[in-house]
């Protein structure tokens, strides 16, 4: 479970009247810190570079905080792409990484040098067609490793049955044929997990991958610049869990990189990251109000936010913590489904949780909630998506993202041509 919620119980109703719930507070001192640690921790390779998953928290003013750190963007479709345009995040600090990519997504991203990273050896001629021709200067690959890599879960699943990335041998023939091409900088990516906290896991992905970039060099002569060893590296959404000892991960790994890298003639190697969740996850919260009490065959508490404002719990039956405003030291003595409005039953935030007592009008504080929360959410059952609030290192709150409103949610019906299809 995250650190304690940076408000008390009177800052946040009075964050509560200015901004109706349900919305999404997050912490800039807290995330700052967090991003300065895992760059420390990385810093004993020669080059290191954090590209923050857009698709975990895509929010121009969270993108900016972390350019000011030091971070790059993971970008997987246009509008992450734009967003990190917009936010000043170009070039080789942004790093494309899609699957079944339309060509216009492609040709955004060479026009502004952005990296691209491939997932799939037909993309080579893809990309050439949509380029008209051209081919970029650097490219990068997404390996899956199969049945090589144990592990995966709901989330990213087995390797072997993953639609991402290319198998072993692939990667070399899209090498040679990318070398043939005319490329000259050449990165490898992989991504096997999400939400993983077991710190050998990455140790084990490091040293396939080292393994790999020695192999390539020494059968094609193409010297990768960089390996961006994916994300997954999970958070303690459970009391009990342990944050995963970045420290430790940097240390094993690099140790492998003396054993292998450094002596295939591949150092210096950039070693990057694609890590969402770790960044931002636990520094980030869904605030709800309790406006409605059930006795049945359970007790239910109703909230004001409903699965369409997060929907991991309902989506993958992921566990987050639930306080109580003002109630924290209060005794968990009342069992309790807390849930939304959505007319599906896996609508809950909470199952058969030890709770303290709650009533209307409290505020509800979901945890762990800074990486993709708002990010999935969506409009089943005319929801309207809420909005999202950063509080800055001085104190303030000031909305980064507006709920949204019905007007919102009508503006892509046409009501024009609908008053012709009535005539």
């Amino acid at each position: 479970m995250s650190s304690n919620f940076p408000l008390t119980n009177e800052q946040l109703k009075k964050v509560a009247e200015k901004y109706p719930t349900p919305f999404y507070i997050y912490d800039e001192k807290a995330i700052r810190e967090n991003m300065r640690y895992f760059k420390k921790a990385f810093s004993i390779f020669p080059d290191f570079r954090e590209y923050f998953a857009v698709k975990a928290l895509p929010n121009p003013y969270i993108l900016s905080i972390l350019k000011e750190e030091g971070c790059g963007t993971d970008c997987s479709s246009l509008p992450e792409l734009m967003l990190s345009d917009i936010t000043g995040v170009k070039g080789d600090f942004v790093m494309f990484t899609s699957n079944e990519t339309p060509a216009k997504e492609f040709q955004y991203a060479y026009e502004r040098g952005d990296i691209i990273n491939l997932d799939d050896i037909t993309h080579i001629d893809f990309l050439k067609d949509a380029l008209g021709g051209k081919f970029p200067k650097t490219i990068c690959f997404r390996y899956n490793p199969g049945s090589l890599k144990a592990g995966g879960n709901s989330i990213i699943g087995k390797p072997e049955e993953a639609k991402y990335g290319l198998t072993r041998e692939q990667l070399f023939e899209a090498y040679a044929k990318c070398k043939e091409l005319g490329v000259e900088h050449f990165g490898l990516h992989t991504m096997v997990a999400s939400n993983e906290l077991n710190p050998n896991f990455f140790i084990d992905t490091a040293r396939i991958v080292f393994a790999l970039a020695a192999e390539i060099k020494s059968k094609l002569g193409i010297r990768l610049e960089f390996v961006d060893l994916g994300g997954g590296i999970g958070i303690p959404y459970l009391q009990g869990q342990q944050k995963v000892d970045l420290d430790y991960v940097a240390q094993g790994i690099r140790k492998i990189y003396d054993d292998v890298i450094v002596p295939s003639g591949l150092d210096p190697l950039r070693i990057c990251w694609e890590c969402g969740r770790p960044i931002t996850g636990p520094y980030g919260w869904l605030i709800t109000t309790a406006i409605h009490e059930k006795h049945i065959y359970r007790d239910y508490i109703g909230v004001d936010a409903s699965m369409a404002d997060l929907m991991r719990p309902g989506m993958y039956g992921a566990y987050h913590e639930v306080t109580v405003s003002g109630k924290e030291d209060a005794p968990r003595d009342h069992v309790y489904d807390v849930v939304g409005s959505l007319c599906e039953n896996c609508d809950k935030f909470a199952v058969q949780r030890q709770l303290p007592e709650i009533t209307r009008g409290d505020l509800v504080i979901i945890h762990d909630a800074g990486a993709h929360g708002r990010a999935m959410g969506f409009n089943y059952n005319g929801k309207l998506r809420c909005g999202e609030l950063l509080l800055r290192e001085d104190g303030s709150i000031i909305q980064i993202r507006r709920s949204e409103t019905i007007d919102d949610y009508f503006a892509t019906l046409d009501f024009e041509a609908f008053k012709a299809f009535k005539a």
